[in-house]
């Protein structure tokens, strides 16, 4: 803050002071960014012949244009300051009873009225104001008025992170197909490698997501709605390989190596055991994705599980370790 002038009756009128431009040992400038950003000056250096008939005009200009004007500017040690006036700028204030704006009054708390005989009422004040887990796990859900969790709720403590919040928000969309989601599981960790040029968000796993939970995000858990890991493109690889085992290398291009499907697959399989061994629940659906699973993985295999070829004869010899030194 600083004083650019003052009123009438010879008060004085405050404004702010920036610095524009730094002076160097060789006498040219080094122009602050917002001069630079303002005035669309490419240059960080400038020397003072450019500062006084080039910039100085065009700044005055341009500040001027944003009702911010220049009242002068001022050399104090090795700085070039801008003393701005900020009268013009308009801002937002409460109105009194005799229509007098008033700038940041004092404000009292209203307490609500159940808290004023509430013996938690002093613990309550001193707690945070940013959501709680227990406020997320309503909000999402995920446990009702009483604490107790809901059916959402117990399908999401099965699973870590997001993937429960997915399963269930899916399992509730009663025309979600089974056998449809039994490989958009699959995106809940392909990230963006599997999607190409295309949208990574997308796809049906996304959109009943964020149906169910908006567009909020949680870190962890949900972005956007949407589970942050997730990435379209890696149903379409799991489906084929699951129909056909050997068109595992169709897929494999520049951006995607068979090490990355290989790890896909690992994955997915890694979840669709988690859905499998998960606790039992009195839900239709849900026990129909447990079968699901259950059948997918039998009929698919894991990469890991590779027939190593025989050992050579060399190779099972016992090795000696002895050291022989040669006479010279």
């Amino acid at each position: 803050m600083c004083v650019v002038g003052y009123d009438p009756p010879g008060n004085p009128i405050y404004g702010r002071e920036v610095t524009a431009a730094e002076k160097l040992a060789d006498g040219r400038l080094s122009l602050a960014r917002w001069v630079r950003r303002l005035t669309n000056w490419r240059v960080r250096l400038a020397d003072r012949q450019i500062w006084e008939q080039t910039l100085v005009p065009l700044l005055t200009h341009r500040l001027a244009e944003q009702k911010t004007p220049v009242k002068q500017f001022v050399e104090r040690d090795h700085r070039i300051l801008a003393q701005i006036d900020l009268s013009e700028i308009k801002v937002r204030v409460p109105v009194d009873s005799y229509g007098v704006g008033i700038l940041k009054p004092i404000e009292r708390a209203v307490i609500p009225t159940a808290c004023l005989n509430c013996t938690h009422f002093q613990e309550c004040r001193q707690l945070p104001t940013t959501a709680g887990t227990v406020l997320l796990w309503r909000r999402l859900g995920l446990t009702d008025e009483h604490g107790v969790p809901t059916r959402r709720g117990l399908i999401v403590s099965f699973f870590p992170h997001g993937q429960g919040l997915a399963i269930a928000a899916a399992l509730e969309a009663e025309d979600y197909p089974l056998e449809e989601l039994i490989y958009d599981l699959a995106n809940l960790d392909a990230g963006i490698r599997f999607a190409g040029e295309d949208d990574r968000w997308s796809g049906r796993l996304v959109r009943v997501c964020r149906a169910t939970y908006g567009y909020q995000t949680i870190p962890g858990y949900l972005e956007n709605g949407a589970p942050p890991n997730y990435g379209a493109g890696a149903e379409k690889i799991v489906a084929s390989i699951h129909r056909d085992p050997d068109s595992k290398m169709d897929w494999v291009t520049e951006q995607i190596g068979v090490g990355d499907i290989d790890r896909l697959i690992i994955e997915w399989r890694s979840l669709l055991r988690q859905i499998m061994h998960a606790p039992e629940l009195d839900w239709g659906r849900w026990q129909d994705l447990k079968a699901l699973a259950r059948i997918t993985l039998h009929e698919t295999h894991s990469p890991t599980l590779t027939d190593l070829p025989e050992l050579a004869p060399h190779q099972k010899r016992r090795i000696s370790h002895r050291l022989i030194f040669k006479k010279s």
